[in-house]
């Protein structure tokens, strides 16, 4: 499996920057919130070498470590200041509903967003367009990587989004720049869509391109049928 730079998504389809309430950290969360698409999946689901599960609020504490790293915030949504103001964002109830956190023997060494949405349809049809995509999202400790962790979780996040939540189609995004993030799309089967020139503005004040890519159920399931090193498939784990 092929080595993973330092990858992070730009999440786009992150809501909220309140304090969460009724959550404080300590106190575990077994699954997404009733209201989430994600109560759908058995959590957690393990891959031949990690673990993913549904996000708690005690999250915040072990994934601010990298989260505060400028190699992965410079090309985050968000850089918060200190981790108050991280654990905020991060305990904020429908953000929590759609992260994930990806665990090596036990140690938290990235987290995922499935934020499932409609898609645009017209109208008459507007019912049936109704959650049957996803916008995905990544972040990963950068002292982990190179070992195909990264392409590991992300491959067992979208046949997740398919199989278990019948979706029909993925997205992810991110600017132009962060080439770690757009090649791990790549490495997983998705397919370019889009390129914006200096259509998004970073913190720095500069005006960026960004990359857009898909992939379709049926796609993913012709890649995964042909894919020698595809991996197999994850599994609800053993309670």
């Amino acid at each position: 499996m092929p080595g993973d730079p330092p990858a992070a998504v730009v999440r786009t389809a992150e809501q909220g920057t309140g304090q969460a309430t009724g959550q404080q950290t300590g106190q575990a969360i077994e699954q997404p919130a009733a209201s989430s698409p994600l109560t759908a999946v058995s959590w957690p689901v393990r891959t031949a070498r990690l673990q993913l599960r549904a996000a708690t609020a005690g999250d915040a504490e072990v994934t601010w470590p990298y989260w505060r790293l400028e190699v992965v915030n410079n090309w985050l949504t968000r850089a918060p200041d200190t981790y108050e103001e991280y654990r905020a964002v991060f305990e904020y109830p429908v953000r929590l509903a759609k992260t994930l956190v990806v665990e090596l023997d036990g140690v938290v060494i990235g987290d995922l967003m499935i934020a499932v949405e409609d898609a645009w349809a017209q109208a008459e049809v507007a019912d049936q367009a109704r959650g049957v995509q996803a916008e995905l999202g990544w972040t990963f400790h950068p002292g982990y990587t190179g070992q195909g962790y990264a392409t590991e979780a992300v491959r067992e996040l979208i046949r997740i989004c398919f199989t278990d939540l019948g979706l029909r189609r993925v997205t992810a995004n991110c600017f132009a720049g962060n080439e770690a993030s757009w090649r791990l799309m790549e490495r997983v089967g998705m397919r370019r869509e889009l390129y914006t020139v200096r259509e998004s503005l970073h913190r720095s004040g500069a005006w960026l391109d960004g990359i857009g890519y898909a992939l379709l159920a049926d796609e993913w399931r012709g890649v995964s049928s042909t894919e020698p090193d595809g991996g197999t498939p994850g599994q609800p784990a053993p309670s």
